[in-house]
């Protein structure tokens, strides 16, 4: 089997999905990348079990994000095949559910050390943090 330039074999699947191993697990960063399937899965975290109509209207509604069905179906698709969303359906409906499983072995890949703190830190170069600021 050939594998081609972004790391999927000619059936689709990833390399490390092939092998059984999620080492880098390339198609959940690859997921998270964008800012609208990001905001997919922050909806689905407040709501889980919505059809795509609904999660169109909440987009709207919560995120101002407007966007075709389509479009957030071909989003829907790349989180699905990254394992971070599972659908099932209900009658004639097809039920959107978030899975968080991809991004806890994230986190076991690269845990927060003992006495660390767990929020990071909010500063950037516009926004100064006051305990490293210098007094004037």
């Amino acid at each position: 089997m050939t594998e081609r330039e972004d790391g999927t074999d000619a059936a689709g699947a990833g390399a490390d999905a092939a092998a059984g191993t999620d080492a880098d697990q390339p198609e959940v960063f690859r997921a998270l990348a964008d800012g609208t399937r990001r905001a997919i899965l922050d909806e689905l975290v407040a709501r889980d079990g919505q059809t795509l109509f609904e999660l169109c209207a909440r987009l709207t509604t919560n995120r101002g994000l407007v966007s075709s069905r389509q479009a957030v179906s071909q989003h829907l698709d790349v989180l699905e095949r990254a394992g971070l969303v599972r659908t099932h359906r209900q009658g004639r409906y097809k039920l959107h559910d978030v899975d968080t499983r991809p991004l806890a072995q994230i986190a076991r890949r690269w845990p927060v050390p003992d006495g660390a703190p767990r929020t990071p830190d909010t500063s950037t170069p516009d926004t100064p943090n006051p305990d490293t600021e210098d007094e004037p």
